[in-house]
């Protein structure tokens, strides 16, 4: 089981000490089934009681150690694929030269990660996200034009308004897999009739628009920096919302502190390079 891998024992020891324990509480904490073991209603309760007491061991030597090269430890950061491939990966490298302990770990999902259930430490996402003690802030904006190849307009011609978009061919997402409507930003500019290619990954419909397939909708901070692409219709600008959260037990631990204040300063450093194509 993954719990004995961590902890670098044999998976019957882990059975044998969850018996004891429940044993000791005289509550069943853990469902036994076929393919591992599911927290009861009170083994979730035990988990919450864990957690804070793990954030708060945690917390003590973070919050009184005041030399940055001493925090340590992995902070979970979880965001889109688009904006973690093409932006933030090779920026954090100037967060690890500063803070060379901590281990960020950047998890990319369709939907949004539920801190609540400390599925991720920080998340970035296009809209704010819900649930209980949360401290959700406003980081910053990015905007997103339509771009294709020079191939594809030089076949079909270069459109010269919106309305002559719809003679065009178009890549998009698979609309019935995209988990946070804000993502399916092409239909701000336009719903096309011609569409040729879709993908729920922003890196494939890029690549795709690269080798001539269309036209499409991508964010400045990743289309700019690929020459094989060109800006179709200039004037045609989509913007959206970059929110910051992260959940109120952890948000004082030295490590997360760091991060956000590393992504808060990243976003209003990066203000005009996000919002100019």
């Amino acid at each position: 089981m993954p719990a004995a891998r961590r902890l670098k024992v044999d998976h019957t020891t882990v059975s044998r000490r969850i018996s004891e324990l429940e044993k000791d509480l005289t509550v069943k904490l853990f469902e036994r089934k076929p393919d591992g073991f599911v927290l009861t209603e009170d083994g979730h309760k035990l988990l919450a009681i864990a957690e804070r007491m793990e954030t708060q061991s945690h917390s003590v030597t973070e919050t009184i150690s005041s030399n940055s090269t001493e925090l340590s430890g992995r902070v979970r950061l979880s965001t889109m694929e688009g904006i973690a491939a093409y932006y933030l990966t090779e920026r954090l490298v100037d967060f690890n030269a500063s803070y060379p302990k901590i281990v960020v770990e950047l998890v990319t999902e369709r939907h949004l990660i539920n801190l609540s259930k400390r599925e991720a430490d920080i998340s970035i996402s296009f809209v704010p996200p819900m649930g209980p003690r949360l401290d959700v802030r406003k980081a910053g904006v990015f905007k997103l034009g339509l771009y294709s190849s020079e191939s594809y307009l030089q076949k079909r011609s270069r459109p010269e308004t919106v309305q002559h978009l719809q003679q065009h061919d178009f890549v998009d997402y698979v609309s019935d897999l995209i988990m946070i409507d804000k993502v399916h930003w092409l239909l701000d500019v336009i719903e096309p009739e011609h569409v040729v290619f879709r993908s729920s990954s922003m890196a494939a419909q890029q690549n795709s628009l690269a080798a001539g397939r269309g036209i499409g909708l991508l964010p400045f901070f990743s289309a700019k920096t690929d020459k094989r692409l060109v800006r179709v219709l200039p004037e045609v600008a989509v913007e959206r919302d970059l929110f910051i959260a992260v959940h109120e037990d952890i948000q004082f631990m030295g490590r997360m502190r760091a991060v956000t204040k590393f992504l808060f300063s990243l976003f209003e450093k990066d203000a005009a390079y996000l919002n100019n194509g």
